[in-house]
């Protein structure tokens, strides 16, 4: 069964522009019984081609029952008998016998057209239907009398058949050869010489039947003669000829027709019977006749696609010998017994994809039916992008409606509908699966245009940062993505020594640990290839956000860490208010977010309820009115902590020193400034001593000297700090709005009166014309360092 089915299917490419083949087709003819691998023609001279171009062209033979009974060899281009032929089981009595093949070619589609006429041999003897033939002839009959005989069948045709017949020697009759309209030859026994019952009542003679083949062959049979008496009246048909018309799909057992005959005769000349003569073994299985009543019955299922009409002959015979005959012509009415039938002849699949009006498939119908019965369309059923292309002889192309999409669709099951214009109708469906192959046009899609991934800060080298994902519609290598980095846009970004990708499933990972003071983000792309031919690529934004870790303590700015100096007081007068401003802490933390989110406490004081310290602002500021008995000095450390997990803190000691007033010129300083008052002078003796080396540079200091000297003693001589009308001098300090003091200060350096040093004992804030004209004013003074950073 697979080899029949391979039989049927070329492997043909069919293309749009079919050329039809030729208008009358080209005849080949061979004889009977001719071996097989016998030569019938040169297709390749009859089609003017080369012998190459055949097997370039893709030459096939397809004949129309798909027996393959030709070859087509492509070296040589002969046309070969596959096997041997049989005209009598081709054709039976058909005259001529011919089988219609055609020759196709795929490179351009081109059909043409040819028959094979299969010619006789005389390869049959002719047989009669008996091996032996009564006749009762009466007596009375009168010289010249014709009395037909069957005729000898021979399966041959034409000149082959029987030619003419011969009867054995005898005295009283002779055989004649009848011609009918049909061209079949059939004997005829004619009296010469009056028969005598009482001399002979029984004669013997063998009639000889030669076909005109070379050399002729020979077929016989007896002839019993039977004389009998006297019978004046033969059998009479009411017709010559009956016309009947049957359908092909009548039952077996259904009345054909009624043939009827008389007789004028009575007793047993008057009896008739009817009987078939001169007919073929077809006729013989297909119909039955009643010798009694003259009915003809079915006895087998008629078939007009193999025999449409038969011709019966019936003799009616009496008991005395005498007969007559008639002819029936019986014609089969086609019915829309038989279904369309489609045969692929090529067939392609996969097809690519994007590839507009693309040739699937050749097939060919054909519908044994006649008439509108045979008639067939052809149609595809559902909605796809296919469209049926009428070709040539039969032949139909089913080629795409534009291109495809194997994105959208990758396999169709295309059925294809033949159906007829019979009644009812009959119709033959064939499904076609047809894949789609793939072609690389999609690029890789990322599943976000950008990513954002988030990273601790201090990580591990070789942490998972997150994955990037692309998809691609495509099949195959065309839908193998694998990813890479590309270029940074900005040049002074070390994206090497970042980040690495895995190329095949995105994954990205840091390369080294990321320092969020250093670098809080960066950005590059990540591109996407697939591996088609050409490759298709696509790329994605990803944003790095370094996450701030808490490893940043706070770092006190103001007040200063100490210098191996004693540290300055912050001088308060004791006339100070509740909310006094005393000092601020000034800090700050090298995290972000929480982790630089700092508050202040006051974690010791020398004096608990005194001071109190504003958390979120680090302000140092008097929880009550200050009192005569609240000591001079006082010590207070003030922690500052972030809100980072865990949380990391530092601490700072201010000094604060409690005044009568700010113009008071003698304050009590602490021990250690008066140590750092000794290490100062011991620093001027030696610079003294190294500036008498140059008598110039001696002279500069000495007068350097004399005239701060001076200065100094002046100021403590006077008390006070004197303040100058209009511009300030250059030993002013101007501070304006810097920092969180709410008002403009002014500070003069001045010195204490009973020490010869020039260090600075306090700063004092000046306010020209101010107090004097408002006494009871509360003032609130905040003093500062000169290094002070924060204001």
């Amino acid at each position: 069964m697979e080899d029949h089915q391979q039989r049927q299917v070329l492997l043909l490419f069919v293309f749009l522009g079919v050329t039809l083949g030729r208008s009358e087709p080209q005849r080949y003819s061979v004889l009977e019984e001719t071996e097989s691998g016998s030569f019938v023609a040169n297709l390749a001279n009859d089609l003017g081609l080369g012998v190459g171009e055949l097997e370039k062209r893709g030459a096939r033979v397809v004949s129309e029952d798909n027996e393959p009974g030709l070859q087509l060899d492509m070296q040589t281009g002969e046309l070969i008998l596959n096997k041997k032929l049989d005209r009598e089981g081709l054709c039976g009595s058909a005259e001529p016998c011919v089988m219609p093949f055609q020759v196709v070619l795929k490179k351009p589609l081109e059909v043409f057209r040819a028959e094979l006429l299969v010619r006789d041999i005389n390869d049959h003897s002719p047989e009669f239907p008996e091996r032996e033939m009564t006749l009762r002839i009466p007596e009375s009959s009168p010289n010249g009398t014709v009395f037909p005989l069957e005729k000898a069948q021979d399966l041959d045709v034409g000149n082959n058949d029987v030619q003419k017949y011969s009867i054995s020697p005898n005295s009283h009759f002779h055989v004649t050869t009848l011609k009918w309209g049909n061209g079949r030859k059939y004997p005829q026994l004619v009296l010469d010489k009056e028969l005598d019952h009482e001399e002979q009542p029984e004669l013997r003679i063998t009639i000889t039947a030669q076909d005109g083949g070379s050399p002729p062959r020979f077929g016989t049979a007896q002839i019993r003669i039977l004389v009998l008496d006297i019978n004046d009246n033969a059998p009479e048909f009411s017709k010559t000829l009956y016309d009947v018309q049957v359908p092909e799909n009548s039952p077996i057992g259904s009345l054909v027709v009624k043939v009827s005959a008389r007789d004028l005769d009575t007793g047993v000349n008057g009896d008739i019977s009817y009987s078939l003569f001169h007919n073929s073994p077809e006729i013989s299985k297909t119909f039955e006749l009643s010798h009694l009543s003259g009915e003809i019955r079915l006895i087998k299922k008629l078939d007009f696609e193999a025999i449409s009409s038969y011709d019966l002959h019936i003799k009616a015979s009496d008991g005395g010998g005498l007969s007559g005959t008639c002819s029936v012509s019986i014609k089969v009415l086609d019915v829309n017994d038989n279904a369309p039938e489609l045969t692929i002849s090529s067939l392609t699949s996969p097809i690519t994809e994007n590839s507009p009006d693309t040739e699937v498939a050749l097939f060919r119908v054909r519908d044994r039916d006649s008439g509108d019965n045979g008639r067939i369309i052809c149609s595809i059923q559902g909605d796809l992008p296919f469209l049926l292309k009428p070709s040539t002889e039969n032949f139909y192309t089913l080629i795409t409606d534009g291109a495809l999409d194997r994105e959208a669709r990758a396999e169709y099951n295309v059925t294809i509908t033949v159906t007829d214009l019979g009644s009812p109708r009959l119709k033959t469906e064939h499904t076609i699966r047809v894949l789609v192959s793939d072609v690389n046009d999609n690029t890789p899609t990322f599943t976000q245009t950008s990513y954002t991934l988030y990273i601790q800060e201090n990580n591990s080298p070789g942490l998972h940062l997150g994955t990037v994902s692309a998809t691609d519609r495509d099949a195959g290598a065309n839908a193998q993505v694998t990813y890479s980095l590309l270029p940074p846009r900005d040049p002074h970004l070390a994206l090497a020594s970042l980040v690495s990708i895995h190329a095949e499933r995105g994954h990205l990972f840091a390369l080294r640990a990321l320092d969020f003071e250093a670098l809080r983000a960066f950005e590059f792309r990540v591109g996407a290839a697939d591996a088609g031919s050409p490759a298709l690529s696509s790329e994605a934004l990803v944003r790095v956000v370094v996450v701030d870790d808490n490893d940043h303590a706070p770092l006190v700015l103001y007040p200063p860490a100490p210098n191996g100096s004693a540290p300055c007081p912050e001088l308060v007068p004791r006339a100070a208010e509740e909310g006094y401003l005393v000092s601020k802490v000034v800090a700050v933390d090298g995290d972000a977010g929480q982790n630089a989110w700092l508050s202040y406490q006051l974690l010791k004081a020398t004096e608990p309820g005194l001071f109190r310290v504003w958390a979120h602002n680090g302000e140092v500021r008097t929880a009550r009115p200050l009192g005569e008995r609240d000591a001079a000095q006082h010590r207070l450390v003030v922690l500052v902590q972030d809100h980072g997990e865990p949380a990391l803190s530092a601490s700072v000691t201010l000094h604060v020193l409690l005044v009568d007033g700010f113009s008071q010129p003698y304050l009590p300083r602490p021990e250690g400034a008066r140590d750092e008052a000794q290490a100062d002078w011991l620093t001027v003796y030696l610079v003294i001593a190294l500036a008498s080396v140059s008598s110039l540079f001696l002279c500069s200091v000495l007068l350097f000297v004399a005239l701060r000297v001076c200065r100094r003693r002046r100021a403590a001589w006077e008390g006070r700090c004197s303040v100058p009308e209009g511009h300030f001098p250059g030993h002013l300090v101007d501070y304006s709005g810097t920092g969180t003091l709410a008002q403009s200060y002014q500070y003069e350096v001045c010195l204490s009166g009973d020490s010869g040093s020039n260090e600075f004992k306090f700063l004092k804030p000046v306010f020209p014309n101010l107090l004097p004209q408002d006494p009871e004013r509360k003032i609130e003074e905040n003093l500062a360092f000169p290094n002070n950073l924060g204001f």
